[in-house]
Formats: C-alpha cells, sequence, structure tokens
C-alpha cells in the first residue's frame, strides 16, 4: 500500500546512531548509488534499490527529489521473477530426453552428473529470462527531525531487506520501535522490569 493511501501497514523505526550533518547534501547520491536497476534484458531473478516516492520507474530522482520539508520520501523497488516449479520441471524433463536421444546417437549411454546439473541450470537460465519480473514498490519516509523512519510494509523479508539495503546505503542502523521499546523509552529504564513482567492477557 501506498503510504499516502486511506490506510497502510506501517512499520517504524529509530535510527541508533547520531546521523551526522554531513550525510543531508549526500543523500540524493547516495540514493541513485543505490537505486534500483533493471532485470528484464536479463535472467536475474530479482533486483532491488531505491527509486522516486512519485514515480517507481524513476531510479535516477529525475522527476521528483526526495526532500520534502523535513522529511525525505522515496521507495524500495523489488522486482522478482517466477517460474512454476512444474514448468521447471516439465522443460527439463524435455530437455533430458533431447540430450539423452543425441548421446545415444553419438555412442554414448548415458548422461553425466555434470551434464545433467548443466542441462538444469540451463534451463531455468532459459524460463528466468522468458518471465517477466513482477515489480513490488514500498514507500519510505524519514524524519529528519525526529530520525523515525517509516516503511510501508510489515513483512518480515521485506523488513530484512530495507533494514539491510538502508545501512548499506546510509551506514546507519535501524532499530524497530515494538511496543516494548515504546514502553521503556516513555517510561525510562527503571521501568524495564515492571516491563518485562507484565503477561499477556487474552480478551476472548
Amino acid at each position: 500500500m501506498p503510504i499516502v493511501s486511506a490506510s497502510v501497514s506501517l512499520t517504524r523505526y529509530r535510527i541508533v546512531e547520531d546521523v551526522p550533518n554531513s550525510i543531508w547534501p549526500e543523500i540524493v547520491t547516495l540514493l541513485k548509488r543505490f537505486s534500483f536497476k533493471e532485470i528484464e534484458q536479463t535472467s536475474d531473478e530479482r533486483s532491488y534499490g531505491w527509486v522516486s516516492l512519485e514515480n517507481f520507474l524513476d531510479a535516477g530522482f529525475r522527476t521528483a527529489p526526495p526532500e520534502k520539508g523535513e522529511y525525505l520520501a522515496f521507495a524500495l523497488r523489488l522486482d522478482t521473477r517466477r517460474v512454476s516449479p512444474a514448468v521447471i520441471k516439465k522443460h527439463t524433463l524435455l530437455a533430458m530426453e533431447e540430450a539423452e536421444k543425441q548421446a545415444k546417437e553419438e555412442g554414448r549411454k548415458y548422461l553425466s552428473r555434470e551434464r545433467k546439473k548443466e542441462i538444469k541450470e540451463q534451463v531455468r537460465i532459459k524460463l528466468m529470462a522468458r518471465a517477466m519480473p513482477i515489480p513490488a514498490v514500498f514507500d519510505v519516509v524519514w524524519n529528519t527531525s525526529t530520525h523515525v523512519v517509516y516503511l510501508a510494509s510489515t513483512n518480515n523479508k521485506v523488513r530484512e531487506l530495507f533494514n539491510n539495503h538502508f545501512t548499506d546505503t546510509f551506514e546507519l542502523h535501524l532499530e524497530p520501535m515494538t511496543p516494548y521499546f515504546q514502553a521503556l523509552n516513555a517510561l525510562g529504564e527503571d521501568a524495564q522490569p515492571a516491563i518485562d513482567a507484565v503477561e499477556s492477557t487474552s480478551f476472548m
């Protein structure tokens, strides 16, 4: 869901380190350096990187800058190719039959293990190259005053990818602002034993 939707699932983070002032003039340069790269002309299974919030086709931030007042707004784009395992199995069997037929014509009784492995990989690459990548876009908003970062996703795999790519890009680490973290932040370190002792309540 885009972050400007009527309803959206969000994960909130805080930046662990002190953010250096030297990073602000470099934001666009860093986003471009770690931007999304197209894979339509390749057989790669996955590609991810930063794109413009307003236009996920814009990985160069030409149509709109990420600076929005005291916020930075951009998006994480993830393209993934998927081919059904049944399709891969079918075409692998067909390729194996053809290779075995050719081997017999050449006087060989069987295919080596290495040749079978090679055929499987060739089939996978060929099918991947024919499959169109499926794009997914996850909006990101960074409050530069509070250094709270919002990700428009709660999916664990997306969150892990976002965490790693954010750190690779800005050399800053994120910490999820869970209810536990929020309670500890509001009540102070002295309240930790009491917070740890809280048990969940079932309302069923």
